[in-house]
């Protein structure tokens, strides 16, 4: 077995050393080949009781020749650093590559109008600046001229180039061919005679290494596929082998028996003759007595021998021969592959120098096993050793070398092979970022990210900072030829996300540099440069190209067709509408000739797109749907994302026209045209339009939720987080829509995923939200301690943005959580009053104030804190009148009259009630202000009854309520106040006349509600009045044919009660002074009895005296004055 790491060192020596089976040796300098100079690993044995001289502890170190210890350097010859971009991306892959690019079918197939289509984001690439990137139109225009000038002398058909010189660097690259031995075995040869044999012999035994002799040496040993030609079998051709070697050793011929010896062994360790093969081994090792000439013929003996020794676990002969094999393998560079257990040796050197601390011989160690497993054909087992090799290389603090980034490049191609595409764009970066790369490597770069981005039928922006590294790396003079392909990828690139502006520069450049290359190929390019125009919204300089191309008599006739389509696109955009009609005729008629069915389907299409333009929509769905019915006939894949369009734009139609469920069909048949081309921004648009159709058009909140998670996963597979966390945003909500336990425990499950996009998107606000919308889930989910928990990280989101305005919103939101729930509705005071409230005055947010305002009065009320809420109450009220809003001045009278009247206040809560009245629409526009005008009106009559012990001036009130419910309509509330007013008439007024006409009317409307008795029970003047047992208050409209008495109803008891008015009610007043919080007018005049239908009473009404304080009623928030279906900022969100 070898021995323990703390009894070697390995010593690198510039030069080659002797090693023979007795000991070391070393050698003169031997002279140096055309490989350069090799590094020999030299291991020497020391004892354990005798420690090295220069080191109290044996180890493992690296020196030059005079003795200097290399610190940082990673030893690889210009040979091995080929390696790592050796045979990964030929000028046949680069060709392929740039034609996939810069290839557009806009050539060659009619362009459809897609005006409408929004317009895509920029990519944000930091981008390498290069001249000349923006052209006036006349500029363009003169050298597109210049360039058809140039056309009349170039050749017809394209002239690609011999080479494009990917690889001129790479001189070393032969020498890694597997080239076959130059000899041949035949079985009439008589191997006996060293006559016959004279040539093979000679050959095998040149004293060095030969390019020949590697297809001997390798593992795979190639050769043998042209000797089976001659011989039946393996053991024939073992015979002759034999033979040749006693022949060889007869003659002397050393170097030809160390070979066939060594061939021997190959042979039968293939056949597990192990024993056999360790004879031969031995031989060849003997034969070769210390000569290093063929090192690689040393290196495959010793390791192969070494390999034997561990299979057959030869204690003592490992120790001599496998510390041999390791230093030779460590020390000769580019060597040959003889045997798969090399991995193993390999493996064995690696511990030892992880366990001597040797940064260069484990970095050593990691390149060799990773290109032993490369040549084994296994690129996966040779992935952790290239990732050390690089982490190694990065901390020996080495200059950049070229190898690294082609090392990275080698390593994204193998997790490509793994299906790692986030780990391949990373490595490809890195690489990007070490060196600056040749145009192999960039262009190597440009194909991983092609094969690994998420975007599968699209081109990614990462590729814009390749082709720009690529174009920097062409060198004047070289590589002329590559200049269009390269300028015609970025246009294409930049016009792909609609960057149309830099893809025109690019294009140009495109033009210029493809001059040579035949006139078909300028008249594309051209084109293209014309409908990069049209996108751009330059039309007018679009034409002028056209216009060229067709005086200057080069287009063929399909280049004809391609041509007036595009103008006539161009016309229409213009809005010379007829002579674009015309143009899209002729186009026709070209595709009609020449049988092109998809290009008669686009024109088509365009006829309808310029119908709709001029508002025929008629006409426009007739052409729409002749296209479609061509589109239908083309084979699949041919109609590209023409048919899922121009079908989406027919569901437009028919949507806004109907019948709106054959738009629903037509965008259904858009996204399976979509899902069955494979095109996934198509299947988006479609599904989006789905969504929109079922959440706007026909609301389904079923099939909403599928499309929309359908739509979630097609933008998961573009990779656009942005959308993927709107769309999250948007099914949470839906879910949250659906109010059942496992609707939100889905919901949260999407704001989760929401929230940790947008974290990785640093989008603080959304963050925000999400967290906050979190709690809100955990709320209603009844998880108290998560709720506080994700309100607080909500809050602390918000404030470390310092933006106080996303602060102010948060904090209403965390309250609106609780105001708007069913428990702990407390918490909601100290979000408003304490944190939103102060940071709404500080900013100066008058609205957000008012609102914040009336949401307190409303929660303080509901709270039984009444005498806090007035403070609030009459900021509200301030605040609206400050602002003008005369629907917030409203609803604070109101409250201010609800908290009054709960404080047992009735002459101020009779004071806001009129006030709030008097600010009342004139006239009345809904039915809910009639009915705003019934349950105000019974409140001031309970008031003064109960409260203020006046049944008289209450009998008023009630029969102004009467008159406004007549008017609604609402028999619950007139039985209601007759039976009210017949018991006033009856047990206090003492008007018998009166209290029977009432009471007929009362028994009237029981009978019409199927009420079998009404009592008439005398009505205390103390104590609260409730809700119960008022049927009025669950009316639900009003009754058309009731409405017509009402304004002559109405007409009498307004008299009625001018005349009571002037008969003197009781005279007693109420000071203002005694009052702060009364309207500044004179005491003497009351507001708000008959605001009714135009009419305005205004009379003396003095006031009574005030009941006993605990006397109140209370007043219930069906009073409040916003009707149902009116907006009002005092309402909670």
């Amino acid at each position: 077995m070898p021995p323990h790491p703390a009894n070697f060192c390995i010593i690198i020596e510039m030069g080659l050393h002797h090693i023979d089976q007795a000991g070391l040796e070393p050698l003169p300098q031997a002279p140096a080949t055309t490989a350069g100079l090799y590094v020999a690993f030299v291991v020497v044995f020391e004892s354990l009781s005798t420690p090295r001289a220069e080191s109290s502890a044996p180890g493992l170190s690296v020196k030059s020749r005079n003795g200097t210890v290399l610190e940082s350097a990673i030893f690889l010859s210009e040979e091995e650093k080929s390696f790592f971009s050796k045979g990964c991306f030929s000028e046949e892959d680069a060709r392929q590559l740039l034609g996939q690019m810069s290839g557009t079918d806009v050539c060659t197939v009619y362009s459809l109008d897609l005006v409408e289509e929004a317009e895509i984001e920029q990519p944000q690439e930091q981008e390498i600046p290069l001249p000349c990137l923006s052209l006036e139109p006349q500029e363009t225009l003169q050298k597109v001229k210049n360039v058809l000038e140039q056309c009349k002398t170039c050749p017809g058909h394209p002239q690609e180039p011999a080479s494009w010189g990917l690889h001129a660097a790479s001189s070393n690259e032969s020498l890694q061919d597997l080239e076959k031995p130059s000899f041949c075995l035949e079985t009439e040869d008589d191997w006996a005679d060293p006559e016959t044999l004279s040539s093979l012999l000679l050959f095998l035994n040149a004293p060095e290494y030969k390019a020949g002799f590697r297809g001997l040496y390798d593992v795979a040993l190639p050769w043998l596929s042209t000797v089976f030609c001659s011989f039946s079998n393996e053991e024939e051709v073992t015979g002759h082998l034999a033979q040749a070697r006693g022949t060889a050793k007869k003659a002397g011929l050393l170097m030809a028996l160390a070979r066939l010896c060594f061939l021997l062994g190959r042979l039968c360790s293939r056949r597990l003759k192990l024993s056999q093969a360790r004879v031969y081994f031995e031989e060849a090792l003997g034969a070769l007595e210390g000569r290093f000439g063929d090192l690689f013929l040393v290196v495959a003996v010793y390791a192969n021998l070494a390999s034997i020794y561990r299979k057959q676990k030869n204690r003592e002969k490992c120790a001599q021969v496998v510390p041999r094999a390791m230093a030779l393998l460590l020390g000769t560079p580019g060597h040959i592959c003889s045997t798969e257990a090399e991995g193993e040796l390999l493996q064995l050197a690696l511990r030892w120098a992880v366990g001597c601390q040797s940064l260069q011989a484990e970095a050593r160690a990691c390149f060799l096993l990773a290109r032993h497993h490369v040549h084994l054909k296994q690129p996966e087992e040779a992935l952790p050793f290239l990732e050390r090799l690089l982490l190694l290389h990065r901390d020996s603090g080495a200059p950049a070398a070229s190898w690294t980034m082609d090392c990275s490049l080698l390593l994204a191609d193998i997790y490509s092979r793994k299906c790692l595409p986030h780990l391949v764009l990373g490595c490809v970066k890195v690489a990007s970022l070490r060196t600056r790369g040749s145009l192999a490597s960039s262009l190597r770069s440009v194909d991983l990210v092609l094969r690994n981005a998420p975007q599968p039928h699209g081109l990614p922006t990462q590729t814009s900072h390749y082709l720009r590294q690529a174009l920097a790396s062409l060198t004047p003079g070289t590589g002329q030829a590559m200049h269009g392909p390269l300028y015609a990828s970025l246009a294409q690139l930049y016009s792909h996300h609609g960057c149309h502006g830099l893809a025109i520069t690019f294009m140009t450049q495109a033009v210029e540099a493809s001059v040579t290359v035949g006139v078909p190929a300028i008249v594309d390019h051209l084109v293209v440069l014309a409908w990069l125009h049209v996108l751009h919204g330059q039309s007018p300089v679009a034409l002028d190209i056209l216009q060229s191309v067709q005086d200057a008599g080069v287009a063929s006739e399909d280049q004809e067709g391609v041509i007036a389509n595009m103008v006539a696109v161009a016309l229409k955009r213009t809005g010379r509408t007829r002579q674009a009609a015309e143009g899209y005729y002729r186009a026709l008629r070209v595709a009609q000739g020449l049988g092109q069915q998809r290009n008669q389907a686009v024109v088509l299409a365009n006829f309808g797109a310029l119908c709709l333009h001029v508002g025929a929509s008629r006409l426009a769905q007739h052409y729409l749907l002749e296209a479609v019915r061509l589109f239908s006939r083309l084979p699949r894949g041919e109609c590209g994302r023409d048919f899922t369009h121009v079908l989406l734009q027919l569901g437009h139609l028919c949507t806004r026209q109907g019948p709106a469920q054959q738009g629903k069909g037509y965008y259904e048949w858009a996204l399976l045209v979509a899902m069955e081309m494979g095109h996934v921004e198509s299947q988006l648009r479609a599904v989006q339009q789905l969504c929109h159709f079922y959440s706007a058009v026909m609301p389904s909140e079923a099939q909403c939720v599928i499309y929309h998670e359908l739509q979630l996963s097609l933008a998961c597979r573009v990779a656009d987080k942005v959308l993927e966390g709107q769309l999250l945003e948007t099914i949470s909500q839906l879910y949250l829509s659906l109010g059942t336990e496992r609707a939100y425990k889905s919901a949260l499950e999407y704001t989760k995923r929401s929230l940790r996009i947008f974290i990785d998107l640093q989008k603080k606000e959304k963050e925000a939200h999400a967290w906050l919308q979190a709690g809100k889930i955990y709320y209603i989910l009844r998880q108290s301690e998560l709720v506080d928990l994700y309100i607080q990280v909500a809050q602390n989101v918000a404030l470390y943005t310092g933006d106080p305005s996303l602060g102010l919103e948060l904090f209403e939101a965390a309250g609106d959580i609780f105001f708007n729930g069913a428990w702990e509705r407390e918490k909601a005071v100290s979000f408003y009053r304490d944190r939103a409230l102060p940071l709404a005055v500080t900013t100066g947010n008058r609205k957000a104030e008012l609102r914040l305002c009336n949401k307190l009065v409303a929660l303080l009320a509901t709270l039984e804190e009444p005498q806090e809420g007035l403070e609030f109450a009459h900021m509200a009220l301030a605040l609206s009148i400050t602002l003008g809003d005369r629907l917030n001045e409203r609803v604070a009278y109101h409250r201010l009259a609800a908290l009054h009247h709960r404080l047992g206040h009735g002459e101020l809560a009779e004071h806001f009630y009129l006030k709030a009245l008097s600010l009342c629409n004139s006239p009345l526009e809904f039915d809910e202000e009639t009915l705003y005008y019934v349950k105000v009106y019974l409140v001031l009559g309970d008031i003064i009854f109960y409260d203020l012990k006046d049944p008289f001036d209450a009998a008023g009130y009630y029969q102004l309520a009467l008159a406004a419910a007549v008017d609604l309509g609402n028999k619950k509330a007139q039985l209601k106040i007759y039976t009210r007013l017949a018991t006033i008439y009856h047990n206090f007024l003492l008007d018998r006349e009166k209290s029977l006409f009432f009471y007929q009317k009362a028994r009237t409307f029981a009978t019409e509600l199927n009420i079998r008795r009404v009592n008439l029970p005398p009505l205390p003047l103390c104590g609260r009045g409730g809700t119960a047992g008022r049927p009025w208050e669950h009316g639900r409209g009003p009754h058309p044919c009731r409405r017509s008495p009402a304004p002559s109803l109405l007409a009498r008891w307004q008299q009625r009660a001018f005349q009571n008015r002037l008969r003197g009610w009781p005279k007693q007043r109420i000071r203002a002074a005694d009052q702060p919080h009364l309207d500044p007018k004179p005491p003497s005049l009351r507001v708000g009895l008959g605001n009714w239908r135009g009419g305005r009473m205004i009379g003396n009404l003095p006031a009574r005296p005030a009941g006993p304080a605990g006397s109140t009623v209370t007043v219930t928030e069906d009073t409040d004055p916003c009707p149902p279906g009116r907006a009002c900022s005092h309402a909670s969100r």
